[in-house]
């Protein structure tokens, strides 16, 4: 009883305070300052800069699979060394350029949703001015 009667005290002596937004804080005070703006799109570009490096290592993972899948499957099938050769330089060529497509569309993707969000922001910061 004398843990409950002690926890019961505790409780009413700290009253629940709930957090109330400042009354002096206008929509202006909430836009972001220049030094912000700057430390943000600095973030921004390093996250794109290092997608765009891990995206550089598309074309030549893709072209190393298929060389590695075409060339353990012609040796199962006991290719001559001439024919696999050609077959394996025309495979790792191939799949070099779809690789090499996929990277581009990837990249395409991508400057359209920044864009988006670019025309997205540019319309919130105008309806306050307005």
């Amino acid at each position: 009883m004398d843990w409950e009667e002690k926890n019961s005290e505790e409780t009413a002596e700290t009253p629940e305070t709930e957090e109330e937004p400042e009354e002096g804080l206008e929509p202006e005070d909430e836009i972001e300052t220049a030094a912000e703006r700057e430390a943000r799109e600095k973030r921004e570009e390093e996250e794109r800069q290092a997608k765009a490096r891990k995206r550089r290592l598309i074309p030549p993972f893709v072209m190393l699979l298929a060389g590695a899948v075409v060339s353990i499957y012609m040796r199962i099938l006991r290719y001559d060394l001439q024919t696999m050769l050609i077959v394996l330089l025309c495979v790792l060529l191939g799949f070099y350029f779809v690789g090499r497509i996929l990277q581009i569309m990837l990249d395409r993707f991508e400057q359209q949703i920044e864009e988006a969000h670019m025309e997205e922001g540019e319309v919130i910061e105008k309806e306050p001015s307005e």
